[in-house]
């Protein structure tokens, strides 16, 4: 698919997650397969750019072509000035946030709570592509509650405003991440649009991800939970989209490898303690779907430093690999 000049190839994309999407994540993602990765929202009021929570998220040197960055806030010209800085500061993809759930952006009426109002969508999309040069792309739920499922008006205001091409989660606000997602709506607002859409919304497996495809005519997916601790899960998609074949699953070699290199790069763009602490979660994920998760978790959560939190792992995964006792937390 085509976003402004961007070609997405493959049609896989990581979905913007606060705390999640930083850029170890999006470069080890978009070296696995993914076509694109949207950066963790950025606030869009100015005054809390300059804390180093800020400043992290919008590190975007060294990052490959194209580099999408969220935005989020509820003031057109607020949003429409953050855009701005943040083409002049690498972004080539701008992307507004309307589709988070989290109580304390809704409560701010920031993410999906702007679906309440229809005529404040209209104002902030065309004041942020007025504003830059660059594509605008938007991301949505499919309405506010069971009663409000709206997203097809939204996305009229959207490809109207100039909007470059909408991602659908296929849940409403009210669901949060509970029950399963539907598709429908998603359906029909690809059938009434000339604009790209992406699928979101429970596609955890390369059968799903052509399922949901098939279903909804979307000209892309897009992946959130489903990549934590498994970021291969883009070149899997990828490659069965492309040829109706799976992928074996990695080797334990090649997890261990992928783990202590996305360790290594939180490590240093946090550094220490924060890296060590951050990288705490990613392990957790990792280890989830293993049997031996309980005991991992125990081993490696006891580190303090980063060279510890290193060697643990790789002691850890070379015991595994060996068929030798697994080390303990005694």
């Amino acid at each position: 698919m085509q976003i402004g000049p961007y070609r997405i190839d493959p049609p896989v994309m990581l979905a913007p997650m606060a705390g999640v999407t930083d850029k170890p994540f999006r470069l080890l993602c978009k070296r696995l397969g993914a076509g694109l990765a949207v950066s963790e929202m950025t606030i869009s009021d100015p005054r809390f750019w300059s804390t180093n929570k800020s400043l992290r998220r919008m590190d975007h040197e060294g990052e490959p072509s194209p580099v999408s960055v969220q935005i989020a806030g509820t003031e057109p010209q607020q949003l429409a000035h953050a855009a701005r800085y943040n083409a002049d500061h690498g972004a080539q993809i701008i992307d507004i946030n309307m589709g988070c759930p989290a109580k304390k952006v809704c409560h701010a009426w920031a993410g999906s709570a702007l679906m309440r109002d229809e005529a404040l969508v209209g104002r902030i999309l065309e004041a942020v592509v007025k504003a830059v040069d660059v594509p605008v792309t938007l991301k949505i739920r499919t309405g506010w509650d069971c009663d409000h499922r709206n997203g097809p008006t939204i996305a009229r205001i959207a490809q109207e405003s100039g909007i470059a091409s909408l991602a659908v989660h296929g849940r409403t606000r009210d669901q949060h991440y509970t029950g399963v997602a539907e598709y429908e709506t998603i359906a029909a607002i690809k059938a009434a649009l000339r604009i790209p859409v992406v699928a979101n919304g429970d596609i955890d497996s390369p059968a799903k991800a052509a399922q949901v495809l098939a279903k909804t005519g979307a000209d892309a997916v897009m992946v959130g939970r489903a990549a934590q601790g498994r970021p291969w899960i883009f070149r899997e998609i990828a490659h069965f989209l492309a040829t109706g074949e799976h992928l074996p699953p990695p080797t334990l070699h090649e997890v261990r490898d992928i783990l202590l290199g996305h360790l290594q790069a939180l490590h240093a763009f946090y550094g220490e303690p924060q890296g060590v602490r951050i990288a705490r979660k990613h392990l957790g994920w990792y280890a989830k779907d293993r049997p031996e998760q309980a005991a991992f978790r125990a081993v490696v959560n006891r580190a303090e430093t980063a060279g510890e939190q290193l060697r643990l792992t790789r002691d850890y995964f070379d015991a595994l690999i060996a068929g030798d006792a697994l080390p303990t937390a005694a």
